[in-house]
């Protein structure tokens, strides 16, 4: 077989990819089409759990930069359009890497990959209408009584999307732990005897992905901890069969090879 013969599959399947991640840019950027002829609306729904408190305190938003009123809303319509198109871009990503994958292997991604499309959006949800809230409370009342509060609008909006990143991967922890479980990296007997040390390391966590505050820290630690736990009730109804999986692995073979 010559060089050039060993080649084509590898450039087909390089084709395919670019192919897949065209669909998924072009996907992106018609979403943000749409999204940006409303990002002014989407800004003032985003700060909301703001803009509340800061009336209640005489404060307001302001803008310190020249192009701030023009970039912040483009940067979060074109977030948004990312965060929107997500599923169908992992769509693309699991469309690609399917084909490699055995039977009983593509019957468990299926619904890990769906559990985790949901909790990511539910960390966002939780963030919007739970965490926000309290933070923006504390940040609010926490500062001398007659300091004037006027934050600013490009500050927000990073503040606001490091803690939907920070809580969407966090919500990701129940799946992390059940793959952990079903892979045999660990057991839930073994996770459970090391509560204590991962206790503190969502504390760690916490201070990594959050602003330089205890409050922030703790209120994305306790979830952390809580998920934990739920991913270890979910690892105790899916415990891998080692025996059951080496005789579904032999048939995915004996399957793959009579296709061959």
């Amino acid at each position: 077989m010559s060089d050039h013969d060993q080649a084509v599959p590898l450039i087909e399947h390089l084709k395919e990819l670019r192919t897949r991640l065209i669909r998924a840019v072009l996907l992106v950027l018609v979403v943000f089409g749409v999204l940006y002829a409303f990002s002014n609306e989407l800004y003032m729904f985003l700060s909301a759990p703001l803009r509340v408190l800061l009336e209640e305190n005489a404060g307001m938003i302001i803008a310190t930069g020249v192009a701030s009123p023009f970039l912040v809303p483009f940067k979060l319509a074109f977030v948004t359009a990312v965060m929107a198109t997500m599923p169908f871009t992992l769509y693309q990503v699991w469309a690609f890497i399917a084909p490699a994958l055995y039977l009983h292997e593509r019957r468990l991604m299926v619904p890990l990959f769906i559990s985790s499309v949901v909790l990511f959006y539910l960390g966002v949800a939780f963030t919007y209408y739970v965490v926000m809230p309290l933070v923006f409370a504390f940040f609010t009342g926490a500062g001398p009584v007659d300091i004037n509060i006027t934050p600013d609008i490009a500050a927000i909006l990073d503040f606001s999307l490091k803690m939907f990143f920070a809580f969407g991967v966090a919500f990701e922890i129940p799946i992390a732990t059940v793959l952990v479980i079903i892979t045999g990296i660990s057991t839930v007997e073994s996770l459970s005897k090391k509560r204590p040390y991962i206790f503190l390391g969502c504390f760690v966590v916490g201070m990594l992905l959050t602003p330089p505050d205890i409050f922030s820290q703790t209120i994305l630690a306790l979830p952390m901890w809580l998920l934990f736990e739920l991913g270890l009730l979910m690892g105790r109804f899916v415990k891998a069969n080692p025996k059951a999986d080496t005789k579904e692995h032999a048939e995915d073979t004996a399957t793959n090879n009579e296709s061959a």
